[in-house]
């Protein structure tokens, strides 16, 4: 202790003579013997005074930090720490130091830095008899990246490495420019990210940005810019500040730089990578109303105890910071303590002192020091040290180190770039790329607290992370304050930029219909799906009704009670047909086709049904389908029925000789159904009905696509022409007897059936909307109710109410009447040839034959 504190005196009597102002630049402010000798840099004093440019002058090193005093101490302390460790002592090894002061300054630390690379003479094999070591082995510093790479541009000839412990520009991690340089310090990479990410979590879109012109200031500010408009945050206004303090523009543009502040009072935050002495002025001009923000500090001066001591921050206003991760520095804190440095130089007589420089001192304590103990770079000085006594004994594992320059330069950098190193429980290591260490940020506000951690940043997955319940409430109370150009639009509005603004500055227009934004400052509004619709200024899409001719329409209900009235009514007039199948009426009827009849009236009436409900493919298959099969098999029996009775009365007697033979009632029925059933089918494969969608406004409509409507038509035009020759042969056969005159009611039959449909098609192809299935549920229940009501009802109320004329005799009776009435006719118009029968003796159906009275023939066409 008592050499290291001969060691500190030496430091103190130099920094308190001025820097260099009194001696060489290229004298250290103060040294230790060792076995590897580290250089060190400190920025002691803030800035040099100006000098003239002839003749050339030593720099005059002024305003003394008590940082940068606390930074070399704890090298010092540092050095003295491992040089006791057990990792050094059983090698027999101890790390010594050359401290110079730097004066923040990049020409003092330029002539500096010579003195490091300066060589010792040895003899030996070389090109001219020598060989050449520089005078150190190590580097440690500098503070600011300015100066940084300057030196490192000097220590490159001769890769003797050099280690910061804060400086942070991007363009050091350059190993192609920069091969020895390395640091125990995030780059500002990492800190622009996680401003940015600070920024981005607390909606902060509106800022401002302050910055040095230097490399470090212009890189910081470029990487902030570039990764703040990925994220959409606009930078309002740049000021770039002078690099030194002794520029004589520096006023003039810290006041420009505190009016463009004031000017833009939208702007509540301001990002800073200004130095601590840029600060202290900027907050000296600036008016109480304009600090009333929230200033993110880089690691430069967000821990600057004396820039907030000085100035009174107001309440609202809020100093957030990133700086570097410390450790536990009571060990450090100890150790100045233990110090009684102003007692001890004051009283020392060997040293000419001012008056101001004698009335510094004795203000400066120990307590002072502490109060300017920056952790995160004390910390990252330790590591600095450690890292290079772990290189050093790994390089002395194999080697006698104890002999002068026995570890060059080289060979302790290629081993620091493989040393993995323990500090307090957790291991390091620089990266072979960058050469950074795997570091990452304190995130602190500054407060009552002096400088309270709120949380961590983590830069391998850019995140935060509190380190209390506390600390958690503090980061997220956070985002009250509001910087931002315009006013948040809302969910259901987007952002309208005007040509030349930035994008941060907009109007909120809301969405159009069946558009929608669905969170807060979205660029666009977003359309809704097919299926979906909105109003105006929507926040959502909401799903379309869904609309089709539903069971619950009252319309719907009343078509359905008639269809199935219909199916009733067929299934008891087939009841009924049964229970007198037997009797004339029923016989003349058709007999058993009078029940394939009442079977496909059933099956047409049941499709009616299937155009209700919503739709599926199935059932818009099936309902046409099983109409057009139902409706083939009625009109078909009824065509058997109308060629039986023009066979019978009507044709003449000799062809009708010749088509009896043809007249085969159920192939026929069979032929028409089966040509249906082929149409239908072909339908079915090649173009099948199914159900769609069709879209309106604010709603869908559910209906059944046919397919082919070319094959719809066919159906149809199928039914049509059976229905057309029906009419044709009941037209020519209207006058048989009353009360069988089966020809009129399939004339009446067939008319309603085409007035009906002739109505349809112009009314289906011109009819949209819900109600279009119940059109042709309409034309399909007239057509049924046509065919019910002319074929059985009139034969239902004979079996039931005029039970006389459904005898046989009464049958016989009309018959004979009408055979007799027609034979006269023929006989008097013209002769009836010998043997050539009035009536062709067919049988349209299994039954009973009645004869002619007059010997003529059987009355064929009225038979069972």
């Amino acid at each position: 202790m008592m050499q290291g504190s001969r060691y500190i005196l030496a430091l103190w009597a130099v920094v308190l003579l001025g820097g260099t102002s009194q001696g060489d630049p290229q004298l250290p402010l103060a040294s230790a013997p060792g076995n590897i000798i580290i250089g060190a840099l400190f920025p002691i004093h803030e800035g040099t005074e100006k000098t003239k440019l002839s003749p050339p002058q030593a720099p005059i090193c002024e305003r003394f930090s008590p940082g940068g005093t606390v930074m070399a101490l704890a090298l010092i302390h540092a050095v003295e720490s491992m040089n006791r460790s057990p990792l050094l002592t059983r090698r027999g090894l101890s790390l010594g130091y050359r401290l110079h002061d730097s004066c923040s300054d990049v020409t003092t630390a330029v002539l500096t830095t010579q003195t490091f690379s300066s060589v010792a003479l040895e003899c030996g094999p070389a090109l001219n008899g020598t060989r050449h070591h520089p005078a150190v082995t190590a580097v440690i510093g500098e503070m600011y990246s300015e100066v940084s790479i300057a030196v490192a541009r000097l220590l490159n000839l001769q890769l003797i490495p050099q280690i910061s412990y804060a400086s942070t520009a991007v363009i050091l991690s350059d190993k192609n420019r920069f091969p020895a340089f390395m640091r125990t310090v995030p780059n500002d990479d990492h800190q622009t990210r996680a401003m940015v990410k600070l920024l981005s979590d607390n909606g902060w879109t509106w800022v401002g940005v302050l910055t040095t012109d230097g490399e470090y200031g212009r890189h910081a500010l470029d990487s902030f810019v570039s990764q703040a408009s990925e994220k959409g945050i606009c930078v309002a206004f740049q000021q770039v500040l002078p690099d030194l303090l002794s520029d004589l523009n520096i006023y003039r543009k810290i006041t420009s730089a505190a009016r463009t502040i004031a000017e833009n009072p939208k702007v509540r935050v301001v990002v800073s990578f200004a130095r601590p002495e840029h600060m202290k002025h900027l907050f000296g001009v600036l008016h109480p109303n304009a600090m009333d923000k929230v200033w993110i500090a880089s690691d430069a001066w967000s821990l600057s105890k004396d820039l907030f001591e000085e100035y009174s921050i107001p309440a609202s206003s809020k100093v957030l910071g990133f700086t570097f991760k410390s450790g536990n520095l009571s060990s450090f804190h100890h150790y100045l303590k233990s110090l009684e440095l102003s007692m001890d130089i004051t009283k020392n007589q060997a040293f000419p002192l001012s008056l101001a420089n004698r009335s510094e001192v004795q203000g400066l304590s120990t307590e002072s020091l502490l109060n300017t103990t920056n952790g995160g770079v004390i910390f990252s000085i330790q590591m600095a040290v450690t890292a290079i006594a772990h290189a050093v004994a790994e390089l002395c594992t194999a080697r006698d180190c104890s002999v002068p320059s026995s570890v060059q330069p080289w060979e302790l950098l290629a081993a620091l770039k493989k040393t993995r190193f323990e500090v307090e429980g957790k291991f390091y290591s620089f990266d072979s790329e960058t050469g950074d260490i795997n570091l990452g940020y304190n995130f602190v506000q500054w407060g009552p607290g002096q400088g309270d951690v709120l949380a961590e940043y983590h830069p391998t997955n850019d995140s935060f992370s509190c380190t209390s319940a506390i600390t958690q409430r503090m980061f997220h109370h956070l985002q009250s304050v509001v910087s931002k150009c315009s006013n948040s639009c809302v969910p259901g509005q987007f952002k309208k930029t005007t040509e030349g603004q930035h994008t941060c500055c907009y109007e909120c227009v809301n969405c159009t219909e069946n558009h929608f934004s669905n969170k807060t400052d979205m660029d666009q509004c977003f359309s809704c799906g097919p299926h979906e619709w909105s109003p105006v200024g929507s926040s959502q899409c909401v799903a379309k009704t869904v609309m089709f001719f539903s069971w619950q329409d009252r319309f719907a209900m009343v078509l359905l009670v008639l269809a199935l009235l219909g199916i009733l009514l067929t299934l008891s007039v087939g009841v009924l047909f049964l229970c007198h199948r037997h009797t004339p009426v029923v016989k003349a009827s058709g007999g058993p086709l009078s029940f394939l009849t009442l079977l496909g009236l059933t099956g047409s009436f049941s499709s009616a049904a299937l155009f209700i409900g919503q739709p599926t493919r199935l059932q818009c298959q099936v309902r046409q389908v099983l109409f057009g099969l139902s409706f083939t098999l009625c009109v078909a029996c009824i065509l058997v029925k109308s060629l039986n009775i023009l066979l019978a009365f009507q044709l003449n007697p000799a062809l009708v000789s010749h088509l009896c033979r043809l007249y085969q009632p159920y192939a026929i029925i069979s032929s028409c159904v089966g040509l249906q059933g082929l149409i239908c089918g072909l339908w079915l494969a090649l173009c099948s009905p199914t159900e769609t969608m069709q879209l309106g406004e604010t709603t869908t409509l559910a209906v059944c696509s046919e397919g082919s409507y070319e094959a719809f038509g066919t159906m149809l035009g199928y039914i049509a022409l059976l229905a057309l020759i029906c009419f044709a042969c009941a037209y020519k056969s209207r006058k048989l007897p009353q009360n069988y005159n089966e020809a009129k009611f399939i004339t009446f039959s067939m008319l309603i059936y085409f007035i009906s449909w002739v109505i349809f098609i112009p009314v289906y192809v011109t009819t949209t909307g819900l109600y279009l299935p119940a059109v042709e549920m309409v034309v399909i229940l007239i057509s049924n109710f046509g065919i019910l009501s002319c074929h059985f009802f009139p034969k239902c109320y004979i079996i039931l109410f005029k039970k006389a004329e459904n005898t046989k005799d009464a049958f016989l009776k009309k018959v004979y009447e009408y055979s007799w009435k027609e034979a006269s006719t023929i006989s008097v118009n013209k002769p009836i040839m010998d043997n050539s029968p009035i009536f062709c003796i067919c049988q349209a159906s299994p039954g009973t034959h009645y004869t002619d009275p007059k010997g003529s023939g059987s009355v064929a066409g009225l038979s069972t």
